[in-house]
């Protein structure tokens, strides 16, 4: 087994890899930008490697100082956790040349699976269902036309590159096209330095729900059952949960098959999560995948009883599994709490942590690096904590969470908290219908208070 792991990354994925590791006898070193110096992820690893200032370029991307750090620790793997290098062709590769283990997607899965365009022609080879779409990359707009008319209006205008609602455009109508494509190319330039874009279908009253897959390096996968992410702002996730409300037995079934045939016609290996857009009927397409693990893993973990993080750390280093499917004898419900003002418009609430209290009982879990007196940093994301109940249906999970949401006490900045006990009452969430498109009818009562 590996005997020392350096995890490229901050906040509470940093320390959920770091206990992990400590369960499974394996050192850790964590890195850290000065902005970060007194954050639990460095307390609590046994090394810690200053690797730049704040900002991530100079720090979590700095792939020449990660590298170092690890060769100056003696590391034999690098954990990537999520976003930063996780899904870096170009990074695991680098870890590949320096004979270090990335514990991660090859770095051929992260080219073929990364690039949204390549990875819808992937999926079409493999027999996964697909929107309909561009074949391929857009020229011009004046293809974008041609294809907008072929394929039918509504469409969606996709940047190949992008990713958190960056490059995306929703088309109802032919007038609307060229000044959709200008933004999007623009915006998808200024933030990926890639403004290629393609074309899809615009699925309506969508439900966005995920299958995560494990495979290993004989090629053999499986998968471990759904979580709906529907509930999202700008294409960002809020809450997710595990089973779907909007599932069957028969849908989940087809998806699970569907995405394990993904994992397996590319020979995946390592824990990835494949992503698709169910409609009202139930018809599913691929939508994409991602080649790490997902910040909503904690449900599945709940719900099947198994550590994901181990699971990828185990195929890393070259274990086998079996090809069994698991699937979910608990309800798990995940609510991302951000350091935001979500009575202006979300706006992002760095700062100093006054006061924290931390909810706790039976089936409440909370991930997260912060602590009463911690400064949040203004440079990285604003999550800093995860907030997950597990109870044995639906609505005991719900109750659990509102108790829960009731103790999480945190003052010196404003958090999401209060959105999250509000959406908790609301009587089209309690009763599991919900799409995408589900905060856009969501008002915040900046009086709502318990009955």
């Amino acid at each position: 087994m590996f005997k020392k792991i350096l995890i490229a990354n901050r906040g509470e994925i940093a320390m959920r890899i770091i206990r992990t590791c400590h369960e499974m006898g394996i050192k850790t070193v964590a890195v850290y930008s000065t902005a970060d110096k007194e954050s639990l992820h460095v307390r609590f690893a046994d090394e810690a490697v200053c690797i730049g200032p704040p900002a991530s370029k100079d720090s979590y991307l700095n792939t020449k100082n990660i590298i170092s750090a690890a060769e100056i620790t003696n590391a034999d793997a690098i954990h990537p956790g999520y976003g930063f290098l996780s899904e870096n062709a170009a990074f695991s590769r680098t870890c590949q040349k320096n004979g270090i283990k990335f514990i991660g997607a090859l770095p051929e899965h992260i080219d073929r699976m990364g690039d949204k365009a390549s990875a819808k022609q992937t999926m079409i080879e493999a027999g996964v269902p697909c929107v309909p779409g561009s074949d391929g990359l857009l020229e011009d707009l004046a293809t974008a036309k041609k294809v907008a008319k072929e394929i039918g209006y509504p469409v969606m205008l996709k940047a190949t590159a992008g990713g958190g609602g960056k490059g995306m455009r929703a088309i109802w109508k032919e007038d609307e096209i060229e000044k959709a494509w200008e933004s999007a190319v623009q915006e998808a330039t200024a933030a990926f330095g890639n403004g290629s874009m393609y074309m899809e279908k615009l699925i309506e009253e969508p439900r966005h729900i995920e299958i995560q897959i494990a495979g290993d390096q004989t090629g053999k996968a499986c998968h471990l059952s759904e979580r709906d992410c529907s509930i999202q702002r700008r294409h960002q996730k809020l809450v997710e949960e595990t089973p779907s409300p909007f599932m069957t037995k028969e849908l989940r079934d087809k998806m699970g098959e569907a995405a394990v045939k993904a994992a397996e016609y590319i020979g995946y290996e390592g824990v990835g999560t494949v992503e698709f857009l169910v409609d009202k009927h139930r018809n599913f397409y691929f939508m994409e995948m991602n080649t790490r693990i997902q910040v909503e893993h904690p449900i599945t973990e709940q719900v099947v009883d198994y550590d994901l993080v181990r699971e990828q750390i185990l195929l890393a280093y070259g274990k086998s599994i079996s090809g069994r499917n698991y699937y979910p004898k608990l309800h798990s419900i995940e609510c991302r709490i951000n350091a935001e003002d979500p009575l202006n418009d979300f706006r992002p609430s760095p700062g100093k942590i006054t006061e924290l209290n931390k909810p706790g009982g039976h089936g409440v879990r909370v991930d997260t690096h912060v602590y009463s007196g911690y400064s949040i940093p203004p440079y990285y994301d604003s999550m800093i904590a995860k907030l997950i109940t597990t109870a044995q249906t639906r609505e005991e999970a719900i109750a659990k969470m509102r108790r829960a949401l009731d103790e999480f006490y945190i003052e010196g900045v404003k958090t999401t908290i209060p959105f999250h006990r509000q959406l908790m009452d609301n009587k089209d969430f309690i009763a599991g219908n919900y799409t995408t498109k589900f905060m856009e009818d969501f008002k915040i009562n900046p009086q709502y208070s318990v009955e």
